[in-house]
């Protein structure tokens, strides 16, 4: 984990996902807080040792590698934690998270890991999009919904701190089919990220950039692409079940899920295309003989 200045008075902690961090009139404001016990101690000792206070944090979204290491910065430090209200309240019950994935039957111990379920954490208050004031601290909060339903993103002294509502080039070279939620909402997200006037801009997963656009339009022509390979599959194929489509997929894109979690994480972006091309009218889905079927739209 490295900490590096963005502008003045605004940082960022590096690594496997950025933490954002603000300093003004003597309180701190940290944005996310890592996965885990282990990342929340760096960040406390990398505070400690720059002598850098904390004060208040926002957690963007419910996914444990943002949340993760609140109980132990709450467990650590008097400070004030604020999320988006959805998120709450998966943070407050994280056995919502591997609930979801799991067809909303009780998931089963596979599933209940620090990647799926964090240590549920209390939050202090809600936040919603717009001019947000927290202590010193005045914030344009941005609702960034598709990756997470309630994801929020943070603008603060001119830098917007995105969350994972798009990811930098490496992401998603790695990820191949990058987790969302709704295909439409993330499309529609991306485009309002374009329209912020703003200094720079720092995904969860990616680097922070001045010119953030040209990696933003990438994000947008991935899922397009992954929407249209889709579509084709579909009409190769001409009727096949739900499940079968997200195997001939993954297998398409050469993704190979070893874990139960991973499938269901690359099963849930793969659920959020096809509504989003049934939605408009690109293909159906029906129940036939107890499978659910997908087909081209007639």
């Amino acid at each position: 984990m490295e900490f590096i200045s963005l502008r003045e008075n605004t940082y960022a902690f590096t690594g496997a996902v950025n933490i954002g961090y603000s300093v003004k009139e003597g309180k701190g404001l940290l944005i996310d807080t890592g996965l885990d016990d282990s990342a929340a101690n760096k960040v406390l000792r990398i505070l400690d040792e720059k002598g850098l206070p904390l004060d208040y944090c926002i957690i963007t979204h419910a996914h444990t590698d943002h949340y993760g290491g609140a109980d132990r910065i709450r467990n650590k430090r008097d400070l004030t934690i604020v999320a988006p209200r959805l998120e709450k309240a998966i943070m407050e019950n994280p056995v919502l998270e591997p609930i979801y994935l799991f067809n909303g039957a009780f998931p089963p111990v596979s599933l209940r890991n620090k990647f799926l379920e964090a240590k549920g954490i209390s939050v202090d208050k809600e936040i919603e999009a717009g001019p947000y004031q927290l202590g010193p601290f005045q914030l344009d909060i941005l609702s960034l919904p598709g990756h997470s339903y309630g994801q929020i993103g943070v603008l603060v002294e001119g830098v917007l701190y995105a969350s994972d509502a798009y990811f930098g080039k490496e992401a998603l070279a790695k990820h191949i089919v990058p987790f969302i939620t709704d295909a439409d909402q993330t499309l529609a997200t991306l485009h309002y990220i374009l329209e912020q006037s703003c200094h720079g801009a720092i995904p969860g997963h990616g680097i922070y950039e001045e010119d953030f656009r040209k990696t933003v339009e990438e994000n947008i022509a991935l899922h397009h692409r992954h929407m249209e390979a889709l579509e084709e599959l579909i009409a190769v194929k001409q009727s096949c079940s739900f499940e079968g489509i997200v195997k001939e997929y993954l297998n398409e894109v050469g993704v190979s899920s070893r874990q139960l979690g991973q499938l269901l994480l690359y099963r849930t972006s793969i659920t959020a295309y096809l509504i989003s091309l049934e939605r408009r009218e690109r293909i159906t889905m029906a129940v036939t003989q107890n499978e659910l079927v997908v087909a081209l739209h007639s």
